[in-house]
């Protein structure tokens, strides 16, 4: 190895802030997620529970908290008030199967949880939680048919569940009005385009309202308060998406507003009066366009209040308390309450009070050029106490593929940094948010240019004097597992390690292991980008772009991470590339949660697994590791 004057140096050792203990990064928070009641007279967050996350609830004025839900298997994720304050709910599944069911539990109660959707098999999810009917909710689940999923309205004193809107195959997702009935539905066409369907009574029959090509997406947010304009995310005529209002009776398109950088991530509506308030876009950092007077000076109030970009995470059915949470490379979650009324506001929590800011690395956004003239929007996160020169690097490459990397705390970034790795996070092409020319020139280059571009990265980070090309390490979860084993079979000269977290080996069986309820999906994203695996031509293409297909490759220290659960990249794809590489007699180290699904839940699991991580790279980059 080279670069002795950098992390393998003593001065950079001592440099360095403290060796942060794993547990500080991967461990339960001590809370988040902080909500206020609809009415206003409790909050509500997350936080451990005999070491299992669950909602806690305490009176708005103060006082003492205690848990209202009592999961003590995977514990919550995420969590809703029913519009009557009276109730909690939540999703649970079974060791990572996915298939939520929505459960409930009283306020106050002894935990007990109600399953409401008591159906072996069954994927259920929260449609609408409708502020005119508290005493109901609305629901999608698959119990008809495994493939499609069905809208149904649900009481949540009786659980008695009635179907409101039946998939005759092709609808992707529903869409309910003000008042709780099904309106609108968005659907697949057999070539992968995308079609908005209204109806105007749940006694009518649904009728074409908008048609959109793949690219250009036309992603429904919500109707307006009357119902008669429907709000859209859409790149017609655009490289860029942009904020769309269609007359639900004419379909008349009117465009609203957009970003001269970023897509539309989503206009913020107000629940209570159901009007536009603005727009976010991400860029490097959140931009909000506001188009409301009272909210853009609550806004920049809020700004005020903290460093970071701040997000709504709850509100009062009033709208005039929120909880504010403010994303921060070097602060993470610092949450408040923020009385609209007064422009006061109070200290919550921090998510992770024992992190210093003084101990993270702070993350820096980096536009990178790709070898066809592409612009990488990147991050790079270089070790506190260290000069960006000669450091070993580990490229993170983010899942998906249809997802991005953004800027804000990130605790794999600021673990790897601790340890003394730069760390590079790309936006690869088929990142999401950079516009449908960005996204779409990854159609068939799965391990083709899509790869180009990590590499690119990494090599400009080497031609920068930043990283030393002798302590390349990759890692990534799901797409960005496959990005690993791409790396160490088409590239294998490239990295000194690699780590494949929940990572497909194999394109063809990746896609014919799919869940059912994929299938509506697959034409517009799979298929267009990858291939069907039914199709022999584009079968074999796909085997081409397989690194199960060039294993003898593989020379490069390989980690190897799964969910035995996983139903989204099966086990069988970690299985049969360590397999295949045991054969050979080469040592892989494979680690199988038992319990676990499509990324760990558990706080032992990440533990055990980041631990791994961490003595697996410290082996072959030589970075810091804890005792």
């Amino acid at each position: 190895m080279s670069g002795t004057g950098g992390l393998g140096g003593t001065l950079g050792r001592m440099t360095q802030p403290r060796l942060i203990p794993l547990s500080e990064f991967f461990d339960n928070p001590e809370r988040a997620f902080a909500k206020p009641s609809p009415d206003g007279t409790m909050l509500s967050w997350i936080a451990p529970l005999d070491g299992r996350l669950n909602v806690w609830v305490r009176p708005m004025e103060g006082g003492e908290a205690m848990p209202v839900t009592k999961d003590m298997d995977r514990g919550v994720m995420g969590y809703s008030w029913t519009r009557d304050s009276k109730h909690i709910l939540y999703s649970k599944d079974q060791g990572g199967d996915e298939n939520h069911h929505v459960m409930m539990v009283d306020v106050p109660g002894d935990g007990t949880a109600r399953d409401l959707t008591p159906f072996d098999g069954v994927r259920a999810s929260i449609v609408s939680v409708p502020r005119e009917t508290p005493g109901q909710i609305i629901v999608s689940t698959n119990k008809r048919d495994t493939s499609m999923f069905d809208a149904a309205r649900l009481d949540l004193e009786t659980g008695e569940m009635t179907t409101i809107a039946e998939n005759p195959g092709n609808y992707i997702g529903w869409m309910a009005d003000r008042h709780g009935q099904i309106r609108g539905a968005y659907a697949q066409t057999p070539d992968g385009d995308y079609e908005i369907l209204v109806r105007d009574t749940e006694a009518d029959d649904f009728r074409l309202l908008a048609s959109f090509d793949n690219e250009d997406n036309g992603t429904p947010f919500g109707f307006d308060a009357d119902g008669t304009t429907l709000w859209v995310g859409s790149a017609k005529d655009n490289d860029l998406s942009r904020l769309v209002a269609i007359d639900v009776a004419t379909g008349e398109q009117t465009v609203l507003d957009e970003d001269e950088v970023a897509d539309l991530g989503a206009p913020i509506i107000s629940d209570k009066e159901r009007k536009l308030l603005g727009a976010a876009y991400l860029r490097d950092r959140l931009v909000v366009h506001a188009f409301d007077d009272e909210f853009a000076a609550d806004m920049d109030t809020v700004r005020a209040i903290a460093d970071g970009d701040p997000r709504i995470q709850g509100s009062t059915a009033d709208e005039r308390i929120w909880t504010v949470a403010f994303d921060s490379d070097v602060a993470p979650g610092a949450t408040y309450l923020f009385n609209r009324d007064t422009g006061e506001s109070e200290f919550l929590f921090r998510p992770r009070p024992w992190l210093e800011p003084d101990d993270l690395s702070p993350m820096t956004p980096v536009q990178i050029t790709s070898r066809d003239d592409h612009t990488l929007y990147s991050y790079l996160t270089i070790p506190k106490g260290l000069e960006p020169a000669d450091l070993p690097l580990v490229l993170v490459v983010h899942g998906g593929p249809w997802s991005r990397d953004s800027w804000g705390y990130d605790a794999e970034a600021q673990f790897l940094a601790n340890r003394g790795y730069a760390v590079l996070q790309v936006n690869y092409r088929g990142s999401t948010g950079f516009g449908k020319h960005f996204m779409h020139a990854a159609e068939k280059e799965f391990a083709g240019r899509m790869h180009d571009d990590l590499i690119d990265a990494v090599n400009w980070a080497v031609t920068e004097g930043i990283a030393d090309p002798d302590r390349l390490a990759i890692y990534g979860g799901s797409y960005g597992g496959y990005a690993t084993l791409v790396g160490v079979t088409f590239t294998p000269d490239v990295f000194k390690a690699a780590i494949s977290y929940v990572g497909p080996s194999s394109l063809v069986t990746l896609i014919r292991s799919f869940p059912a309820y994929w299938r509506p999906f697959l034409k517009s994203t799979w298929f267009r980008f990858v291939g069907d695996p039914e199709v022999e031509e584009e079968r074999e293409d796909m085997w081409q772009r397989s690194p199960l297909r060039l294993v003898d490759e593989i020379t490069t220290p390989l980690m190897v991470i799964q969910g035995a659960n996983d139903p989204r990249v099966t086990k069988q794809e970690s299985d049969q590339i360590v397999a295949a590489l045991k054969d050979r007699g080469i040592d892989v180290e494979y680690i199988v949660a038992d319990d676990e699904g499509h990324g760990f839940v558990k706080p032992e699991n990440r533990m055990r697994a980041y631990r791994a991580i961490e003595l697996f790279l410290a082996e072959h980059l030589g970075g810091r590791k804890e005792d």
